[in-house]
Order: structure tokens, then sequence, then C-alpha cells
């Protein structure tokens, strides 16, 4: 298991540049919702995702491949992209849209995040829905590890630091060493004190409220589902693919 003492934690996209991950591996966090969307989308038997970080890149692509064989999604400022298939709900990823399809997918604040880090050795996409299987893929690792809250325009975001404590805690078994991270130690300390009303406090935190007129009203309970899937997004090659595939 990777160890904690090597951890550390970005609370958004902002809060680190691509030369910091550079020799580490990363798991990328946006909870609401683009990493719970791309974790339902594999699970649905989706081929692939090429995460880009800007709409002008994710038609450019569209236009290289069949119209049969991709899916455009993604979301600006919560609302899906004019002319894309999909927007940014895991409600929509499910099997008879997305199986064998490969999605070109750009978010707000989620693949921008993943596009940062590019220079990390390795990178999965994690939310609650996999939570098992993005701890089973640390056991593997003796590298620095960094857990990468999306976040929102900058900002912190509290779903996204609840999963990145929630991943320290349960590798840790509930007792945090003193030898770690004061990002490590912020993220097991929230999720200690709000881990028995997880979807309460994702439901009343700040980018839950700013969505709650543009999604669907079952996101926030779907996403706050634990270990919903046997999915590990990894990189490979600039795309993303299920790993436990």
């Amino acid at each position: 298991m990777a160890r904690l003492d090597y951890m550390d934690v970005y609370f958004s996209v902002q809060s680190f540049q691509e030369e910091d991950l550079r020799g580490k591996s990363a798991v990328i966090i946006d909870v609401l919702r683009a990493a719970s969307s791309m974790v339902t989308a594999l699970s649905n038997g989706a081929k692939k995702i090429i995460p880009v970080g800007a709409m002008e890149d994710a038609v450019r692509i569209a236009q290289t491949m069949d119209n049969k064989d991709y899916l455009l999604c993604g979301e600006q400022n919560g609302h899906k992209i004019e002319g894309f298939h999909l927007g940014n709900s895991p409600l929509e990823y499910t099997e008879d849209v997305v199986a064998d399809k490969t999605l070109i997918i750009n978010t707000t604040n989620g693949t921008k995040a993943i596009k940062k880090a590019a220079l990390a050795n390795r990178m999965y996409v994690g939310c609650f829905l996999n939570q098992k299987s993005i701890l089973k893929a640390l056991e593997d690792h003796d590298d620095d590890v960094v857990l990468i809250c999306s976040g929102w325009q900058g900002k912190m975001s509290l779903e996204d630091t609840l999963f990145a404590g929630s991943i320290i805690y349960k590798m840790c078994k509930g007792k945090l060493p003193k030898n770690t991270k004061d990002g490590v130690k912020v993220a097991f300390s929230l999720y200690q004190g709000y881990k028995d009303e997880l979807e309460k406090a994702i439901e009343t935190s700040d980018h839950a409220i700013r969505l709650k007129e543009l999604v669907p009203d079952g996101d926030i309970p779907f996403v706050c589902e634990v270990d919903k899937f046997d999915v590990l997004p990894g990189m490979k090659d600039g795309i993303l693919i299920n790993l436990n595939g």
C-alpha cells in the first residue's frame, strides 16, 4: 500500500503545477460529477474515454472518427454543451447509450485536472462509486501518490475533499500517523467528521447548491453510493480505459 508519509492532497486544479507530479502517481477526483460519470460509463461498457481540456478539442477529435463510434459528452459551468450527445450526469451514461462507444469528454474542472496531471507515473480516476478499486490499485504503489481534488474554479470542494479523506481513512484504518502532510491531515479530519452522513454533507455543499437547478434529482444520492462499481479508470496513451476490465 502506498505510504501515507509519501502522500499529498491538492484541493483544486489550480493548486498544483504540472511538474509537481513528475515521478508521482495521481488519483483524479471529481465527485460532482465527471469522475462519477466516467466510472459509470466504463462500468456500462464504454470502450474508452478521451478527456479533453477544451470543447474545441473534443469537436476536432470527433471529426476524425466515424459518427457511430463516439459520443461527445460534457458540460460548461454545469450546463450540457450545446450540440453534445450527453451532459455530465452519471445517470445519462446507461448501458444502452454508452456500450462499445468512445466517449470524448470535456468538463469545467475534472477533465482539466486530468490533462494537467499528464506527467504523473500512473493516473487513476476515483470517486465513491469505485472507492475499493482505487484502494486496491494503491496497494501496488511504492512511489509518491497525490490525491487531486478537481474542486470548482480554483476553490476547494467539500465532496472531492471528503473522497480524498475516505481513501486516507481506509488506508490507515481510522488512525492517522503523525508524519503526514497537512493536506492529508485536512482531508482525513473532514472525512472523519462527516463519514456517517456523507449524502447530507454533499447535498449541502457549495457545489451541490450551485448545481441544484441544473442536475437530475437522483445525481447526488447516486454519487454518494460507495463501491457500486468494480471499475478502475486508468490512463494509457492519453486515453482512459477500465484497468479492471
